[in-house]
């Protein structure tokens, strides 16, 4: 009998075993890692962005921040043999085409890319999430008190009063400086893109090394002496959303010629293990739910059509009509060679 009893106590044991690592098993199945830029993840954390989905599924999602968008792909590709996280999210078109080169993505089509702003979609690897337009930005009351008239394209930017009057950022230091230099070649073609620049130049256009430098340290409103700023579309409503108290107008307006739009795709990584949760979180964040948290949490534009902006976002930005876009492969062939010239040119 003693033997007996040693036997089930024994087989009593390996079956709690066998349970605790069934559970283990089952622990791991129900997370999903999702790595993503530094401003991405921070917000995704603080307002549980992926708490609904949780709900639904039963998957927990854990958010890796990965610093800024050129790190993140870096690290992706880095990692692909043995990748860091199931999904990625916030590449963009200045990184996307390294990140498609290397492979780093696996094959995935939501079933609602139909809801999809037009346009967006470039590759079956990614979906995109979320759009912002690069603009010029301007300071109503400037324009109001001198009655110069707001520039209608970029040629207008020429003369001194104006040229004077704009801050760009640095195409080698920040992104909406990039975007920027994008649409001055998309519009004066590379026979007069940098002509343009070297009137810029010479009209005493301001170059910040970055976005918060120039907006926040350069932009009338802020006490800086520039009447105009390359920003996005989004910042007016921002400047209402933030005030003190908020005025029935924006104090800011865009600038529809010279825009660029920037967007950013998720991708589930390939070689993770759990390809279908994969991709029902990128589902989830095309999902109306999701696709609505996007304005006032990140200030760009949901990609599903069928999201509601805030009223602020209707109320006080311009979404333009016709805003450049390159494809991937043509900024990663050109923009090391693109962003030489224009320094040769504004730096000697």
């Amino acid at each position: 009998m003693r033997h007996l009893t040693r036997s089930i106590a024994a087989f009593a044991l390996f079956g709690l075993l066998l349970t605790a690592c069934s559970d283990t098993s089952r622990e791991d199945t129900e997370s999903l890692t999702l790595i993503a830029h530094d401003s991405f993840a921070s917000a995704a954390i603080e307002i549980g962005a992926f708490d609904a989905f949780t709900e639904e599924t039963g998957i927990e999602v854990k958010v890796i921040a990965a610093g800024d968008t050129g790190t993140l792909v870096n690290q992706a590709v880095l990692t692909k043999d043995n990748p860091l996280a199931d999904v990625l999210f916030g590449v963009d078109d200045t990184f996307l085409s390294r990140a498609l080169d290397e492979d780093v993505f696996a094959a995935y089509e939501s079933d609602r890319l139909d809801r999809l702003v037009a346009g967006l979609a470039v590759d079956e690897r990614v979906t995109p999430i979320s759009f912002g337009d690069v603009c010029i930005n301007y300071d109503k009351s400037w324009f109001d008190s001198t009655q110069i008239q707001i520039p209608d394209d970029l040629g207008d930017l020429r003369p001194n009063v104006l040229a004077s009057q704009l801050t760009v950022q640095h195409p080698a230091t920040s992104s909406p400086g990039l975007a920027f230099m994008f649409a001055t070649i998309d519009i004066y073609g590379e026979d007069g893109w940098l002509d343009y620049w070297a009137q810029l130049r010479d009209a005493g256009v301001n170059v910040a090394a970055d976005w918060d430098s120039a907006y926040y340290g350069e932009f009338r409103p802020y006490g800086g002496a520039s009447s105009m700023v390359v920003s996005y579309a989004s910042s007016p409503p921002a400047e209402v959303i933030f005030a003190e108290e908020p005025p029935d107008t924006a104090p800011t307006g865009v600038i529809e010629a010279g825009c660029y739009r920037q967007v950013e795709y998720a991708g589930i990584l390939e070689g993770t293990e759990f390809p279908n949760a994969a991709g029902d979180l990128i589902d989830y964040m095309l999902g109306v739910e999701f696709q609505e948290k996007i304005p006032l949490t990140w200030f760009v534009f949901p990609a599903n059509t069928e999201a509601e902006l805030p009223q602020e976002f209707v109320d006080h930005t311009t979404i333009p009509d016709s805003p450049t876009r390159f494809d991937a492969a043509y900024i990663a062939e050109n923009r090391d060679r693109w962003i030489d010239e224009w320094i040769q040119v504004m730096e000697g």
